[in-house]
């Protein structure tokens, strides 16, 4: 009996850590903002299969924040702030892969959503994840369909997504000069809204890796807020505005993982 008590202990210890269900909730008057990246079925042996949501979840995600009552918004809703109704949540998409619409749009129709898309501007034949680790040569985001700036402008036209910026070439900030800074994040924001002629008014900091000088960068350029993969829940969204934490929603992770970041920002400790 002392082996299977001990056993159960671990057990509980283990599951404690991975999902930390003991976290107190945050208050549901801060809005959540979420971060994904594809909306499609993982691939055999793929290295980022954590940024490949099944549209079956992605529906059951949007199923479950329907019903239990939050309110879609874009992130140049923040501005509004802390107007906003409670349990408000915002839909975050990072590069710009072609199933956002093919797969992603037809469920978010269906359940009233809209999502702010962080969009790379020369996004073709590019993998990116070089620029952050040598090693990722596999060249299995290159490969990935990517959005064509006609499927922008249908997606913009539909009123369920807005532009962010996401670089020109979705660069390693830590790795650029004063000059590429700027011609990463201002040139990009400037001709994202010549080309679509829609305000580009939030930034997505690639990789998450930024330092001062490109929060200001971001912030000269015109942008008035900007997210990166910090985890959490922004608590104070004026003095956060330009460091934004998000949700991340992982492939791999449960209904149960979902919900319990949903309610204090993390999946586990």
């Amino acid at each position: 009996m002392i082996v299977f008590a001990v056993i159960a202990v671990l057990v509980l210890v283990m599951l404690s850590r991975r999902f930390a269900w003991w976290r107190r909730t945050v208050a549901y008057r801060h809005p959540r903002i979420l971060m994904y990246h594809m909306v499609c079925e993982p691939r055999a042996d793929a290295r980022f299969n954590k940024l490949r949501v099944a549209p079956a979840n992605f529906e059951q995600q949007l199923r479950w924040l329907k019903d239990e009552g939050w309110h879609f918004a874009f992130m140049s809703d923040l501005v509004q702030a802390p107007a906003l109704p409670e349990k408000t949540v915002i839909l975050t998409f990072d590069d710009g892969y072609e199933d956002n619409l093919l797969n992603a749009d037809p469920v978010m129709e269906r359940y009233g959503a809209k999502a702010t898309l962080y969009v790379v501007e020369d996004r073709f034949d590019r993998d990116w994840s070089t620029s952050k680790k040598a090693h990722h040569d596999s060249g299995e985001l290159m490969r990935e369909s990517k959005l064509s700036d006609a499927q922008l402008e249908q997606m913009i036209a539909s009123g369920r997504w807005e532009l962010g910026g996401h670089t020109r070439t979705h660069a390693n900030l830590a790795k650029v000069n004063a000059s590429e800074r700027d011609t990463e994040i201002a040139g990009a924001r400037q001709s994202l809204s010549a080309r679509f002629a829609v305000p580009v008014d939030s930034f997505a900091y690639p990789f998450g890796i930024y330092g001062s000088e490109d929060v200001a960068a971001a912030r000269a350029a015109g942008f008035t807020t900007a997210v990166t993969t910090e985890e959490g829940i922004p608590l104070d969204i004026a003095s956060q505005a330009m460091e934004l934490p998000r949700i991340k929603v992982s492939g791999k992770d449960s209904m149960l993982a979902f919900r319990l970041r949903m309610r204090t920002g993390f999946r586990g400790v």
